[in-house]
């Protein structure tokens, strides 16, 4: 009823102008009086302004429409009505127009109300033909201007009080993305936005009338008379459904944006007639910053393509194309039980990707991909969080914790977990018992489905149940009592534990708000901490590394390269055999760098004169004799790896972490290497401990979740253990050549 209410407001002042105009006098040509803003627009609220321009063309004697405004006002003033008022020649207002990004966009909404029809209509079409021609000029600065309104006003949907109108996912963002659509440069889905701009207008029609005022700000006494207006049973549905609304349009919005960036960096010329698709993965492509399906795709054959297709997305910060996530809800069979190692990698992938998570979070959730990947997430969904501490609902809150756990994965030795604690560790939040104490069973069901094993799963669950626990202690106890280490140890009981622990405190912290994390706190939980590891690091040294030996080719004697490809669950097992030299293990990873084979696992040791290498990749049905010429070509240099893998490189990596462990064996040097999981670590790796004549005699390399972590066990050619100016050397080398791939 609201819209009708709106339109009738909108008929009534029209009336109510064109009646001041024609006693005035005011002239059929020449000048015409317009309607801008929400009254342009047709919008009127119980309590809103009118925002009305008095506009004279080019010629007309400025004494004379000065003269006119002053009697049009008064009458208008008489009434009663709020008044937004001004008077300009035609110049003047296109010369505004030009000068401020503002007025321009607000002139698109220009409406006749009285007077000279065709000015009005040249005023229009005018602003929006400079509207589109500048496009690429003015849209940096339209984005500036809204990005700087979103960091004063904050993001409607987790406002303790909502701004309907300025703030982030509010009607201003409905209203610039009409704007942008105008420019013919992106295109918003308009059904769905106008519906949402739609709604937003009812509910300040409500407010309006609730607070009998004009106000845009949602006051906790607001939400009984907004439930009742919007037919809810109570102020919790009213406020879900606000949120909901201002959480779309923010979703809309970061697409738009996104798109308008794409096609701003991307020249008129250079536009292609059809989309250009490079292929990232299996099934999975790119195209003009979008993550979409490789032509042909089925994704009824493939459960993990959702979460593939979303993985892609965050680590490369690109978008995925809500058409094509919501193909692959309706067509995409649901996940197995447990998950297979695919589906989990790929989720942790999603999780650890940094800042590219969110937009491709929300994404999932519009789409009701989150009901298939994680059911249990309608628990949090947009629920309030009852400490004024923080700043997001909690739904937004979790997510907001994995992006800050995805910056301290080299921290811990299990990224994985750390991830997938940090996106469970509130899931037990919106019930009478305690969060931690209700969601320890809740996480370790969705960590057990997920095809954890056993031991990740009561890693998982502790860190759920006692996420609390290192920032309660750390700021309410005496660090120097002995009883307070006991208190955190009682609960957690080995390093791995402690180092996620703290990761994910430090991460729940700063999602939470700057000040949950300030530098007395973060110093208070670090120091208890590193007394904590004390005290666990007594006889903590790793274990030796350990291989069986295994039979030796025939051909292999000879010179020959054995190459075995034996198929496994969800990839294959490789398996190669050649006389040892430096270098064979960078020619071996370049192999599968250069043919883009996923690493997930791989160890590598010398029997004898011989070096074996066993390799666990993703990719199924590889030709051993493809292989084979590839590792000749590379080792007789025909092909440049080095120079071919250069290129590759994916936005967001983190600095790589290399330690030089001691400690861990009595005959080698271990140098442990934790880097970004891309293709070609393992062969920039091995390339540069090979440069120095350095050669790994065994080495286990592993893929957790987004890192790589990597165990090589070193010496030198014609001697034992690296010295430790020549550890350090290989290490320098090693972090050099990982941050300049």
């Amino acid at each position: 009823m609201t819209a009708a209410e709106r339109a009738t407001r909108t008929e009534a002042a029209d009336a109510l102008c064109l009646g001041a105009y024609d006693a005035a006098g005011g002239p059929d040509t020449g000048v015409a009086m317009v309607a801008v803003g929400g009254y342009g627009r047709g919008e009127l609220a119980p309590y809103s302004d009118l925002d009305v321009v008095l506009v004279a063309d080019e010629g007309v004697d400025e004494e004379l429409w000065r003269e006119l405004a002053s009697r049009v006002w008064y009458p208008l003033w008489d009434s009663g009505e709020k008044l937004d008022h001004a008077v300009r020649s035609l110049p003047e207002m296109l010369s505004a127009a030009e000068g401020d990004v503002r007025v321009a966009s607000g002139l698109l909404d220009v409406r006749h109300v009285a007077g000279d029809h065709s000015l009005a209509l040249r005023l229009r079409t005018t602003t929006l033909t400079h509207w589109r021609r500048q496009a690429r000029e003015r849209l940096p600065e339209l984005r500036e201007l809204v990005r700087s309104r979103h960091r004063l006003v904050g993001e409607l949907a987790h406002l303790s009080l909502p701004d309907l109108k300025e703030a982030e996912g509010g009607l201003r963002d409905a209203t610039v993305l009409k704007s942008l659509t105008a420019t013919w440069l992106v295109d918003v889905p308009a059904a769905d936005l106008e519906r949402c701009r739609q709604q937003l207008l009812d509910v300040r029609d409500l407010l309006h009338d609730a607070a009998g005022r004009a106000s845009d700000r949602i006051a906790p006494e607001h939400w009984a008379p907004l439930a009742e207006g919007l037919e809810l049973p109570d102020e919790a549905a009213a406020q879900r459904y606000v949120r909901e609304l201002g959480r779309r349009v923010t979703h809309l919005s970061r697409l738009a944006w996104r798109r308008t960036d794409d096609a701003l960096r991307r020249t008129p010329a250079a536009r292609p007639r059809r989309p250009e698709l490079e292929r990232v993965a299996p099934g999975i492509a790119l195209s003009r910053g979008e993550i979409v399906l490789e032509a042909g795709t089925k994704p009824a054959a493939d459960p993990v393509l959702l979460l593939r297709a979303a993985a892609e997305a965050a680590v490369r910060d690109v978008v995925l194309a809500p058409p094509t996530a919501a193909r692959l809800v309706r067509e995409c069979p649901p996940l197995p039980e447990p998950w297979p190692d695919e589906a989990r990698q790929q989720l942790v992938r999603l999780l650890a990707a940094g800042p590219g998570l969110l937009p491709v979070w929300e994404t999932l959730d519009e789409t009701g991909a989150l009901d298939r990947i994680l059911p249990e997430w309608e628990r949090i969904r947009l629920l309030p969080h009852a400490s004024a501490i923080h700043r997001f609902t909690v739904d937004r809150h979790v997510v907001e914790t994995c992006v800050e756990a995805a910056a301290l994965i080299r921290d811990v030795s299990r990224p994985d977990v750390l991830v997938v604690a940090a996106l469970l560790h509130d899931i037990g939040k919106g019930e009478l018992t305690e969060h931690s104490i209700a969601g320890a069973p809740i996480a370790r069901a969705i960590a057990t489905r997920m095809g954890f094993g056993p031991h990740e799963v009561d890693l998982i669950a502790q860190l759920v149940r006692w996420h609390l626990l290192l920032a309660d202690i750390a700021t309410t106890r005496d660090p120097d009592d002995p009883a307070t280490i006991d208190a955190l140890l009682e609960h957690v009981d080995s390093l791995d534990a402690l180092a996620l622990l703290t990761a994910l405190s430090e991460a729940d912290a700063k999602a939470a708000s700057p000040k949950a994390w300030s530098s007395w706190r973060a110093g208070l939980v670090l120091d208890l901490s590193r007394r904590a590891r004390t005290a666990l690091e007594r006889g903590s040294a790793p274990p030796a590394f350990t291989v069986e030996e295994i039979p030796v080719p025939a051909g292999v004697v000879d010179g020959d390269v054995s190459i075995v490809v034996e198929p496994v669950v969800d990839g294959s097992r490789i398996t190669v055999v050649a006389l040892d030299r430096v270098g064979l293990l960078a020619d071996v990873a370049a192999v599968f760098a250069l043919r883009r084979v996923t690493v997930r696992a791989a160890r590598l040791w010398a029997q004898g004169e011989y070096a074996v290498s066993v390799w666990d990749v993703a990719e199924a049905g590889l030709d051993p004799r493809a292989l084979g010429d590839q590792l000749d070509a590379i080792t007789s240099r025909r092909v440049d790896a080095a120079a071919r893998l250069a290129a590759r490189h994916v936005t967001g990596d983190l600095d790589p972490a290399v330690v030089v462990r001691p400690e861990a064996s009595d005959h080698a040097t271990v140098i442990e290497v934790r880097a970004a999981d891309r293709l070609g670590v393992v062969h920039v790796v091995s390339a540069a401990l090979a440069a120095l004549d350095m050669t790994v005699r065994s080495a286990h390399i592993s893929t957790l979740g987004p890192q790589a972590v990597d165990v090589f066990y070193v010496q030198e050619v014609a001697a034992g253990a690296l010295s430790e100016t020549r550890a350090a050397e290989a290490a320098r080398a090693v972090r050099k050549a990982i941050s300049s791939s």
